[in-house]
């Protein structure tokens, strides 16, 4: 299909099933950005019986320039189960934005970011000048006020978090947190004045189904099993912390072989960590091995022992659960809602303060046997359906929609 625009006009009239107005940089097709397009392909993919989701994005993936090529551009278009507008750069204005939320029918805005210049900030512009009407908000700023990910670029972020406190662009909006903790750093960062109440949902993100069945098949082979073979797959940013991976890897004794996937997303910190990789012990092999596609993530996790990821924090971890439903056991930082992981078996979250501690846990991780390593990963892919079958997560989610519609009243 070819590219080409038109007016922001919606095509569905049908007022049945109420309409979440969806903005997020990055969506489908691309598959570079990580955990928010996972949270809303989800979250749509399991209520939209219930709700009418409609997203407005960018024309192009993360990392890239070009437009997808099998879209309409600066039209609607129909992916899966929701429509979704894919916006040009030259229609990335405060104006065309105002434009598009008035034209187009919704009953509740949900932004997917607090900090994002064009799909957070101009349609809070948008409303605060009265451009755009005022209908009930939700903000899911998706780990953005967690200590580690607030630290980067501290010196915009907090200006720009006092000055929407200060002239009320932020008001009037229910914030949806993931989990309590997540809840409790954006009271921290917003309600500098005790006395300043704010609104928040604790609705933690919807995972994918996973297919049990196909799932223990897969756990169960009898494929030899050689080494220990690590994985690092996410964005290459220093939220992300490869670099603390490889300074984990640098004092590890036994033999790794260490493959890290995903887009680079900042060139510095890309030379940092390739520094690191050249200095690797002979006991340890490293390669780059590009950006995997999303269908072929399940895969990959599937031919490794060890998911890796000392993240600097994560309001849920997309990629985590994906490597637990693929039956590998993760070694992640306690800087995300998967904690407790070691009593059950399924890995270990600790904290960034000390590397030896990781170095421990891959030594335990190398002794173990073939059988063992099954036996672990059978364990792994049964925590993560009983995870994903919880039926209190999509409760909640709804919760949060058919709430915001209900307090329209007190924003309007």
């Amino acid at each position: 299909m070819k590219n080409k625009t038109q007016e922001p006009v919606t095509k569905v009239v049908n007022r049945v099933r109420p309409v979440i107005l969806v903005f997020v940089r990055f969506y489908l097709p691309g598959d570079k950005s990580g955990g928010p397009v996972r949270s809303i392909v989800n979250s749509i993919n399991k209520l939209s019986d219930e709700f009418d989701f409609r997203i407005v994005t960018s024309d192009h993936d993360s990392t890239e320039k070009e437009p997808y090529k099998e879209v309409m551009v600066d039209a609607w278009n129909q992916v899966g189960k929701a429509q979704v507008f894919y916006l040009s750069p030259k229609n990335c204005s405060l104006l065309f934005i105002a434009k598009l939320l008035s034209v187009t029918h919704y009953d509740v805005l949900y932004l997917n970011s607090f900090f994002d210049r064009v799909f957070t900030q101009k349609p809070l512009w948008a409303r605060k000048l009265g451009l755009a009407p005022k209908k009930p908000l939700i903000i899911a700023p998706r780990g953005e006020f967690s200590s580690g990910a607030f630290s980067f670029k501290y010196w915009k972020k907090k200006p720009y978090t006092w000055l929407a406190r200060k002239i009320e662009l932020s008001n009037q909006i229910i914030w949806h947190a993931s989990t309590e903790h997540e809840a409790s750093d954006i009271r921290y960062h917003l309600a500098v004045n005790k006395s300043l109440q704010i609104s928040i949902v604790v609705a933690s993100d919807i995972a994918s189904d996973i297919a049990s069945d196909i799932a223990l098949d897969i756990a169960s082979g009898d494929e030899p099993i050689h080494g220990l073979r690590i994985v690092f797959l996410s964005r290459i940013t220093p939220k992300k912390n490869l670099d603390f991976a490889l300074r984990v890897l640098a004092k590890v004794q036994v033999p790794v072989q260490f493959n890290i996937y995903g887009p680079v997303s900042e060139d510095d910190y890309w030379h940092k960590c390739k520094v690191l990789m050249e200095n690797l012990p002979p006991n340890v092999t490293t390669r780059y091995a590009g950006i995997l596609a999303h269908s072929d993530v399940s895969v990959v996790f599937r031919l490794h022992d060890l998911f890796f990821f000392p993240t600097h924090g994560e309001n849920y971890g997309h990629v985590i659960m994906e490597s637990l439903s693929a039956g590998t056991p993760v070694l992640i930082a306690n800087t995300t809602p998967w904690l407790n992981l070691e009593p059950a078996g399924v890995g270990w979250a600790l904290s960034l303060d000390s590397e030896k501690d990781f170095v421990d846990k891959i030594h335990i991780a190398a002794q173990f046997s073939d059988k063992d390593r099954r036996e672990w990963r059978k364990r792994v892919i049964l925590y993560a359906i009983e995870r994903s079958t919880d039926t209190e997560i999509l409760a909640s989610n709804r919760r949060l929609f058919w709430g915001a519609m209900q307090n329209a009243f007190k924003v309007a």
